[in-house]
C-alpha cells in the first residue's frame, strides 16, 4: 500500500472529478491521501472530504502564501483540530518566494501553529520556501521537536534536511523527484533513512515524470514511489512498505485501512 501524505484534492482541478481520482488511487493501490487544508475560509470542504470517505484524512491551518486569509490564532487552530478527522496541524511554515519582504506576520502565525501543535499532540506540515534559515529557528525555538511533523515537498539541499531530521522532522518527496535536474533533491533522496521518509504528490500541482505539466493526482505517487527506489537501489515494496508505516507512525491519529 501507498500513500500521498500531502494532496488538496478540494481544489476545483480534482473536485470536479473526485470520483475518478478516487477510483485511481484504488487502482495503483494508494491506500490513504491527506487532505490539506490551506485556509480557514476553505476548511469546511477539506473536513466534509475526510468525513465523507474513510480513506482520506484532513489538515487544518492557513498557508503562508494567504497574506489576505483570516488569520488563525492558537485557540482556533486547536478547537478545529479537535476533529477526530484531522491529523495534523499545516500547512503552516514560511514562504520568502512569494513575500521577499519577508513578513513579521508569517512568523507569528508560524509560531501559532506550532503552539497549536503541541497544544493537540499533533504534527506539523511544514511548507518550507526560501526560508530554510528562519523556518529551522523557529521550529528549534518553539520547541517543535516535541511533536514533530514533516518537511512536506522537500526542495532544500542535504545540509537543511539534515538539521530538519535532527529536530525529528521527517523529509516528504514529491513528484520534483523525478525531474531529470533535481540533483539536489535526488542526493536527499539518496541520503535521508528509509525510516524517516514520506511520499507525496502535492496535487493538483508537481506532477511526475511521466506526467509532468499535467494535473497531478494521488494515484501518481506510485512515481515518486519508483523513484526514490531507483535512487536507492532498493525495491519499490521496500520504499512502499518503509514510507507507508512511516507515515502511521507520525499520524498516530489516522488509521490503516482494514483489507476487504
Amino acid at each position: 500500500m501507498l500513500v500521498d501524505s500531502h494532496c488538496h484534492l478540494d481544489f476545483p482541478d480534482l473536485a470536479q472529478r473526485l470520483p475518478d481520482v478516487l477510483a485511481r488511487m484504488q487502482d495503483n493501490a494508494v491506500g490513504c491521501a491527506v487532505c490539506i487544508a490551506v485556509n480557514l475560509e476553505d476548511f469546511p470542504g477539506v473536513l466534509a472530504l475526510a468525513e465523507a470517505h474513510a480513506n482520506l484524512y484532513a489538515t487544518v491551518g492557513v498557508h503562508p502564501e494567504y497574506a489576505d486569509a483570516e488569520e488563525p490564532d492558537v485557540a482556533r487552530l486547536i478547537d478545529l483540530a479537535g476533529h477526530p478527522k484531522v491529523i495534523a496541524i499545516g500547512e503552516t511554515g514560511l514562504d520568502y518566494y512569494w513575500h521577499k519582504e519577508q513578513p513579521e506576520w508569517q512568523r507569528v502565525r508560524f509560531r501559532n501553529h506550532i503552539r497549536a501543535a503541541l497544544a493537540t499532540g499533533k504534527p506539523l506540515v511544514v511548507h518550507m520556501r526560501d526560508s530554510a534559515a528562519d523556518t529551522l529557528r523557529i521550529l528549534e525555538e518553539e520547541g517543535a521537536d516535541a511533536v514533530g511533523g514533516v518537511m512536506h515537498c522537500f526542495t532544500e539541499t542535504w545540509d537543511v534536511a539534515r538539521q530538519a531530521l535532527d529536530l525529528g522532522f521527517l523529509i516528504s518527496f514529491s513528484g520534483i523527484v523525478t525531474f531529470k535536474n533535481a540533483l539536489a533533491i535526488k542526493e536527499v533522496a539518496q541520503k535521508t533513512p528509509l525510516e524517516r521518509i514520506l511520499i507525496e504528490t502535492d496535487s493538483p500541482y508537481l506532477a511526475p515524470v511521466p506526467y509532468r505539466g499535467k494535473p497531478n493526482e494521488p494515484a501518481y505517487v506510485r512515481h515518486v514511489a519508483e523513484e526514490v527506489a531507483r535512487l536507492r537501489d532498493i525495491s519499490f515494496d521496500a520504499v512502499a512498505t518503509a514510507t507507508t508505516s512511516n507515515f502511521f507512525k507520525l499520524f498516530t491519529h489516522a488509521s490503516r485501512p482494514i483489507s476487504p
